[in-house]
C-alpha cells in the first residue's frame, strides 16, 4: 500500500475548500497514521507552468505546511491533471510492484479524478476514504455537490474501493478490512 497525497499544496488549500476542517484533520490523520505504520507516502504538486503563479518558485506552488512532507518523502511534480502524467512518477510506481493506492488531497473534480482513473486503467486496486479529498464551488456545482456526485456516484463500484476514514486506518495499519 502506497498513499498518494496530491496538490495539498498552499495555493488552493484554503478554507473555501468544501468541508475544509474535516478535510484537514482526515489528510493529517491518514498521513500520520500511515508514517506510524511504515506506509510510503507520496506527494505530488501541481505545476501550471512559467508564468502562471502556480509552479516552482512561487509560493502558492509549495506542499501546505499543514501537511508538510518529512526527509525522504517522495516528491512528484507534474503538468497535467493525473500524477500518471510524469513518467518517473508511473515507472517508480512499476517498480516497486505493489498494486494497492490510497489516494487523497486536491481537487476531487480535477487531478483526484483524473488520478484515479489512471490507476485504473494501469491495474491499481485504488482506495478512496471518505472526506480525504475535496474541491471548490464551480459555477456548475457546489464543492459539495461535486465531491458528492464523485465519491458517492462516479468511482465507487467502477475506479475505486470507496472508504470509511476507520477502513482506511486500519489498511494503513496492515490489517484487513471487510
Amino acid at each position: 500500500m502506497k498513499l498518494l497525497v496530491i496538490d495539498v499544496q498552499k495555493g488552493i488549500t484554503d478554507e473555501e475548500l468544501y468541508a475544509y476542517d474535516s478535510f484537514v484533520a482526515n489528510v493529517k490523520t491518514l498521513i500520520e497514521t500511515a508514517r506510524k505504520n511504515g506506509v510510503e507516502i507520496i506527494y505530488v504538486q501541481h505545476d501550471d507552468g512559467p508564468g502562471s503563479g502556480f509552479t516552482f518558485g512561487d509560493e502558492a506552488f509549495e506542499i501546505s505546511e499543514l501537511f508538510a512532507p518529512k526527509e525522504g518523502e517522495k516528491i512528484f511534480v507534474k503538468e497535467i491533471n493525473s500524477a500518471f502524467g510524469n513518467k518517473e512518477f508511473a515507472a517508480y510506481l512499476e517498480s516497486q510492484g505493489d498494486k494497492d493506492l490510497m489516494i487523497i488531497g486536491l481537487q476531487t473534480n480535477f487531478c483526484i479524478d483524473a488520478t484515479i482513473k489512471s490507476a485504473f486503467e494501469r491495474g491499481y486496486k485504488v482506495y478512496v476514504p471518505d472526506g480525504a479529498n475535496s474541491t471548490f464551488d464551480n459555477d456548475y456545482m457546489t464543492g459539495e455537490t461535486t465531491c458528492k456526485y464523485y465519491n458517492d456516484f462516479i468511482w465507487p463500484s467502477r475506479f475505486v474501493d470507496s472508504i470509511y476514514m476507520e477502513d482506511a486506518i486500519a489498511l494503513l495499519e496492515g490489517k484487513s478490512i471487510e
